[in-house]
């Protein structure tokens, strides 16, 4: 089973009081809803491939409407895809949406959430957690950070992309050719979303997750910085080998200056150790880092003069 899968399964276990019941029913029927007239009869089913979706859809309704429902299965033979699982009102369903505010009074669907269904906070909570319930996907955090809900109507994906950002959830819009999702990807606001939604275990699983690929990626970077010092370093001292034994051949060491010939045998007699290394090998006072380049350099500039005939 998918992280996501396991998530969602997670969510269909919290039991909630009837306000943030109606919440959550108000996103999954708006999202995952069908309706159809049939004999002046408004009928609604509410799909999805989950089968622990469908029964939480059967709790809730039952809960607060105590309707009549059934719940059928279709089975999908192309392809071999998931059976669909349908929550059927066997009543009129006009009373239902007009009280989730799906429809107005006068039977005309509204696409915006309606303001007075998430007044409190936990009815905000519970309506963002139907909304993941019913076009919800999560990657598994060992691969990307990436959350997203697909809705199919523009109104309701910026009205719910406006309720998610009231946690500061900084979530981003894109339109697709068959709808909208509004997505996020960075790991911290994934979390906080997973805590606004009730998802704890999957919460706790997550942040394990990512402290551990952060870590990783913090010692990889410091591993390649390391690495990336240690072959500089090694790099410069071999041009500075590669100058003082050119020097040596062409004029002899004892050509040069007493402090650039006392480096240039220190260099010989320590090919490894690093600038501030040699610095502390000097008779007297020490040298500073600068102090010691500044003597490669002129060793370098000699070289050069000796390559090029002068």
């Amino acid at each position: 089973m998918s992280f996501a899968a396991d998530t969602k399964r997670e969510l269909t276990m919290l039991e909630v009081d009837d306000c943030c019941a109606r919440a959550e029913l108000a996103a999954l029927t708006r999202m995952n809803g069908f309706v159809s007239i049939r004999s002046k009869r408004i009928e609604l089913d509410i799909a999805t491939e989950n089968a622990a979706i469908s029964r939480r859809i059967y709790r809730l309704i039952k809960q607060v409407y105590h309707y009549q429902i059934e719940i059928l299965v279709r089975r999908k033979m192309r392809l071999k895809k998931n059976n669909v699982y349908i929550v059927r009102l066997k009543e009129t369903a006009g009373p239902f949406l007009r009280d989730l505010r799906i429809i107005d009074q006068s039977s005309q669907f509204t696409r915006e959430i309606a303001p007075e269904l998430v007044k409190k906070k936990c009815c905000r909570r519970s309506y963002l957690r139907g909304a993941f319930l019913a076009g919800g996907s999560l990657n598994h955090p060992e691969s990307s950070y990436h959350l997203e809900i697909f809705s199919n109507y523009e109104e309701h994906t910026y009205s719910l992309a406006k309720l998610m950002n009231t946690f500061d959830l900084n979530v981003k819009v894109l339109s697709r050719k068959n709808g909208y999702i509004i997505y996020m990807k960075e790991g911290e606001k994934i979390t906080d979303f997973l805590s606004i939604i009730g998802a704890n275990k999957a919460l706790f699983y997550f942040e394990d997750i990512r402290i551990v690929k952060d870590m990783r990626n913090s010692v990889n970077r410091l591993v390649n910085c390391e690495t990336a010092n240690l072959n500089k370093t090694v790099g410069a001292a071999m041009r500075q080998m590669e100058n003082i034994h050119l020097i040596e051949k062409s004029i002899g060491l004892d050509e040069l200056p007493e402090k650039l010939r006392e480096i240039a045998e220190l260099r010989l007699q320590n090919p490894d150790v690093t600038l501030k290394e040699l610095g502390e090998m000097v008779g007297g006072e020490p040298i500073s880092k600068s102090g010691i380049n500044h003597r490669f350099r002129k060793i370098d500039l000699i070289a050069n003069r000796i390559r090029q005939g002068q």
